[in-house]
């Protein structure tokens, strides 16, 4: 295996190189000030949201959030590799690209990855040929309107009824079944499988073959079902979704979490989408594998599901990296509505200018598959401009029950508003819709602000309380707990300190970074690796730390790009820096604590009254006294 580039070449290829001669290039660039801009070459618009600057040698589009330094620039634009693009870099400026000796481990671990990646392929290539030889699977796609080249284009399968149809195909390699195994296929036997598996099988006409299976410490995790291969932006088959062929429960099962799919940043259906059109309009959002192949069998080529999980932070990056209009479609019952109000505290914090978000609810008891197929394509298209704006949603939901005619009920309508508006980015949206509040309510704008301003930032969404809630996108269920990922996501208020550390690297070094502090926000470890690179490379800005993540973890390098660039927005001279990175690490870590004390707070009141003991008791004094002390504080 080829080893690592070593990073002090590829900062100083990116010194080398002019950013503007490499855009220029490839898109028309016109001057803009001290920066070029140009219509976004990864989406479509009709004004230039597309900055280009000189200085920082660093390329930002406003409007969906692409971004990064030269090298980023050439990997999306002409769809190359990490290594290739600072090839093909290095040959325009002359330079031999060289390679260090990569640790025993680090070659392990991504040779295992590629190997789970050719596992996970060969199973789906193995499903596709039993789709085939399946009569009553290709009966159910047919009888869904799906037609052989459609279920060709997304790699659709079928899984046979048998426990172990994989291991008898790879029974001659131990090694396929272990990465099979790691890669999510294959589940390990306990005593409470074995009695599951007699259970469910006892009927069975393939218990004959499942005794005889040589490889008895696993089973297959799919097993009579329609086979939906998910598949990464390059491609790659990273898990799989079966959905069941009659009214069997769970109609849907999900891959587990893997060394190569992590649910909460995938999107179904988003390669095919983009290999339609690398720069769609907008992109819709579903709730099911089935509705994403439905739209497309009928020409609706941008829609997406997540997979057994709500709406996230890391799926709206995703989304405005490629798009600057998402619509999310949800049935119109009890559980779409809650899942539509998740989907909404996800997209606010990410509604940078430029973006919009809407929101289309369909009749109960129908959905984008048996819309499309009632009303044709151009219907469902008119329900998709017909969907509801992210700021009509807002004032929908915080007005419900409520008479806007009764004073009392306007000033409860404004205080349910303003956590929505307090986590939306501070810009043109923003403010638009604070105008639009005064206007509904009377309030003066500059008292909402101030409410803006001091209101807690974690909206409190109304939740549907009728009924009992549906799943989350789609009904799944798996034989065994599936791990969550491993990373979670940054808080908003660690967002706004990385952003000046990255407009600053060398403010990675401060002592008063409190390490543990860090451990506590920064599960990623992003600050640590940051002071790392700035020891080893004192005069390293974004551009070098952008490089560095673009070589082996792109989706840090992307999360990064997207908190840097919405910060050139009101970046601040370096004299002022120093200055502000202080007084926001001061008013961070305070947040932290008081988080911390509320949350104690809430563990002692939920001890039963008779278990509270008097140290207990003096402890909930002191922690209310320490609250109350630090609003006072806050006040004045």
């Amino acid at each position: 295996m080829a080893g690592r580039i070593p990073q002090p070449f590829i900062d100083d290829l990116i010194d080398r190189s002019d950013i503007v001669e490499v855009v220029s290039s490839r898109v028309q660039l016109k001057k803009s000030g001290k920066n070029y801009s140009a219509c976004c070459p990864f989406h479509e618009e009709k004004s230039p949201s597309f900055t280009v600057s000189p200085q920082k040698q660093f390329y930002y589009c406003f409007g969906c959030g692409a971004g990064g330094n030269v090298i980023g620039f050439l990997i999306e634009h002409d769809h190359l590799d990490f290594p290739l693009a600072v090839e093909q870099l290095a040959k325009a400026a002359g330079m031999e690209v060289p390679r260090e000796e990569s640790s025993p481990r680090a070659e392990a671990q991504q040779r295992r990855r590629q190997d789970i990646y050719s596992a996970l392929e060969g199973a789906s290539r193995f499903y596709q040929m039993q789709l085939r030889k399946h009569a009553p699977a290709i009966d159910y796609l047919k009888a869904r309107g799906l037609t052989g080249q459609i279920a060709k284009e997304f790699a659709l399968g079928y899984a046979p009824d048998e426990w172990d149809s994989l291991i008898k195909l790879n029974a001659d390699s131990s090694e396929t079944l272990r990465l099979l195994a790691e890669g999510g296929m294959l589940i390990k036997r306990d005593q409470n499988n074995e009695r599951q598996d007699s259970e469910q099988n006892r009927t069975s006409t393939n218990d004959r073959s499942h005794s005889s299976t040589n490889d008895r410490s696993h089973y297959d995790r799919f097993r009579d079902r329609i086979m939906f291969p998910i598949r990464d932006q390059r491609g790659r088959t990273i898990a799989f979704g079966g959905r069941v062929l009659g009214d069997q429960k769970p109609k849907y099962l999900n891959s587990p979490e893997t060394p190569v799919f992590h649910k909460s940043r995938e999107l179904y259906g988003l390669y095919e989408s983009l290999q339609q059109r690398k720069r769609p309009d907008e992109l819709i959002v579903v709730e099911g594998y089935m509705d994403v192949v439905a739209l497309a069998q009928f020409g609706v080529r941008n829609a997406v599901a997540t997979l057994g999980t709500s709406v996230g932070t890391a799926h709206m990056d995703r989304i405005f990296r490629h798009v600057s209009q998402v619509v999310f479609c949800f049935d119109g019952d009890a559980a779409g509505r809650s899942a539509a109000q998740r989907a909404l505290d996800a997209c606010l914090p990410a509604m940078l200018d430029g973006r919009q978000a809407r929101f289309l609810f369909l009749p109960e008891g129908e959905d984008p598959d048996s819309i499309v197929r009632s009303e044709g394509t151009d219907g469902f298209q008119r329900r998709i401009a017909s969907a509801k704006s992210l700021s009509d949603f807002i004032f929908e939901l915080a007005g419900e029950g409520l008479d806007l005619s009764n004073a009392d009920h306007k000033a409860l309508f404004a205080h349910n508003c303003l956590p929505y508006l307090q986590q939306i980015p501070k810009g043109l949206l923003q403010s638009v819709l604070i105008q639009r509040l005064a206007d509904e309510t009377g309030l003066e704008k500059q008292q909402l602000l101030e409410g803006i301003k001091t209101e807690s930032p974690k909206p409190a969404t109304p939740r549907v309380t009728s009924g009992e809630e549906g799943p989350s996108l789609q009904e799944v269920n798996s034989p065994e707990p599936e791990s969550s990922s491993p990373e979670r996501p940054l808080s908003e208020n660690f967002k706004k300190l990385l952003a000046l550390i990255l407009q600053a690297p060398k403010l990675a070094l401060r002592e008063d970074l409190d390490d543990e502090l860090l451990k506590r926000e920064d599960s990623q470890g992003l600050v640590e690796s940051i002071r790392t690179l700035v020891r080893q490379n004192p005069t390293a800005e974004f551009i070098n730390l952008h490089g560095y993540w673009t070589g082996y973890a792109p989706e840090i390098a992307e999360q990064l790009t997207q908190i840097y660039g919405s910060s050139l927005l009101k970046a601040l001279p370096e004299e002022k820096l120093e200055a502000d990175f202080s007084e926001t690490l001061t008013r961070f870590k305070h947040r932290l604590t008081r988080a911390e004390i509320e949350q104690r707070i809430r563990e002692i009141a939920s001890v039963p009254f008779e278990e509270l003991t008097p140290e207990l008791r003096e402890e909930q004094r002191n922690l209310h006294n320490k609250l109350s002390g630090r609003q006072s504080h806050n006040k004045s």
